[in-house]
């Protein structure tokens, strides 16, 4: 499998993001912090990544929870999946929010999110009087019922 080069700048100390496995679709964010950041429960915070990249045009790189720290923390990342643009050319920032019912605490160089960098695809839009009909049609949300 090929990869796309991504220009890159990191002002913190930690190491670029980077896959932990062969396999691995995201590359885990680290945050950058002068302090720690204490979260308390039901809390957001934006957490700064030291981290400014200029992706291709054509691709996105999407922020999305750890699930480590999810299960065992009880934190995760809001307005996820977040979409970083390929012409957005600021610090990645990560919004956290505590969903536990205890203080957690974010220290510099923890692993806070992962990041994937996708393809994406521009549509156009069609207008029409008429879709087509499918089995499922208007069936929303729960509609195949819960077995």
């Amino acid at each position: 499998m090929s990869a796309i080069e991504i220009k890159i700048i990191n002002t913190s100390a930690n190491p670029l993001p980077a896959y932990a496995t062969k396999s691995s679709s995201g590359m885990d964010l680290r945050a950058n912090l002068s302090h720690s950041v204490t979260l308390k429960s039901l809390e957001r915070g934006l957490i700064t990544t030291g981290l400014f990249i200029e992706l291709p045009e054509g691709y996105e790189a999407q922020i999305r929870p750890r699930s480590g720290l999810a299960i065992k923390q009880g934190i995760t990342c809001l307005n996820s999946p977040g979409t970083i643009d390929a012409d957005y050319r600021g610090e990645i920032k990560i919004i956290l929010i505590n969903l536990s019912s205890e203080e957690q605490v974010i220290k510099h160089g923890d692993r806070i999110a992962q990041m994937i960098i996708q393809r994406v695809e521009k549509a156009t839009w069609v207008e029409t009087k008429q879709i087509s009909i499918t089995e499922r049609n208007e069936g929303g949300f729960g509609h195949t019922g819960t077995n």
